[in-house]
């Protein structure tokens, strides 16, 4: 009964670090692929330097990323400019 346990205790535990490195693993593909639209979409109209040299609290990214959507006619879709903005909130927020 002992070795039961244990076993099943095993398999749970590599069950759980697949699922986990599957998860970072999937994680670390959407952080590079938000960067990448970032810096794809925000370069168009000016240089990386002036958002990256910004820190914000979320809500003024948002400000600031719809307005440029918005207003200036950025090149981004609704689902675009919420990546967007969570990126640039992770990355330069206050």
């Amino acid at each position: 009964m002992k070795k039961l346990v244990m076993c099943a205790i095993g398999v749970a535990f590599f069950v759980f670090a697949v699922v986990f490195a599957y998860s970072a693993e999937k994680q670390t593909g959407q952080a590079a692929d938000t960067k990448s639209l970032f810096e794809k979409k925000c370069s168009i109209c000016h240089e990386l330097e002036r958002p990256k040299s910004k820190h914000k609290t979320q809500p003024e990214w948002a400000d600031t990323v719809l307005r440029m959507k918005n207003k200036n006619g950025a090149p981004v879709n609704d689902d675009e400019a919420k990546a967007i903005i969570e990126y640039l909130a992770r990355h330069y927020g206050k």
